[in-house]
């Protein structure tokens, strides 16, 4: 019978596992895996610096100074809320976009072997799992995280 401990090895490995191809790929992009986690909050929508550094657990001037380095780099920027100008807001530029894709695609291909090897059910069932264990408590600031299909 699996237990719980087996079960949070199982996705503790698996999380090592998934980090370590974000952080290769990354690498290849020169992006850290926060940077990676910033443009994939950001690839759909625009979100304040105090909201991003909330949801990613930094302080809102380390999350400011790795908005400024993408800033440089051209894959972000900054702007007034469209509703609200007294809001600034930081959001994904075209080349970021287009870096952001590229980096999904190498994710999904690098992923894709592992994935393979589940059936439809098993992959439907890992999925709902996945996002029963992934469920946000309430008192996370609700930036959430792009699904990648």
């Amino acid at each position: 019978m699996t237990t719980t401990d087996d079960a949070l090895d199982a996705l503790v490995r698996t999380t090592f596992e998934v980090a370590g191809v974000l952080t290769r790929i990354g690498g290849e992009h020169d992006l850290s895996l926060t940077q990676l986690r910033v443009l994939g909050i950001l690839r759909d929508r625009r979100a304040r610096v105090t909201e991003l550094a909330a949801y990613l657990g930094l302080d809102k001037s380390t999350l400011s100074g790795l908005v400024d380095r993408a800033q440089y780099r051209g894959l972000l920027a900054r702007g007034k809320n469209p509703e609200d100008g007294r809001v600034v807001e930081v959001f994904m530029t075209p080349a970021g976009l287009e870096l952001a894709k590229r980096v999904e695609d190498d994710i999904r291909r690098a992923l894709a072997p592992a994935a393979g090897r589940l059936d439809p059910q098993q992959l439907d069932q890992l999925v709902n799992l996945l996002e029963v264990v992934s469920a946000r408590s309430s008192r996370t600031p609700a930036v959430p995280e792009p699904v990648v299909e």
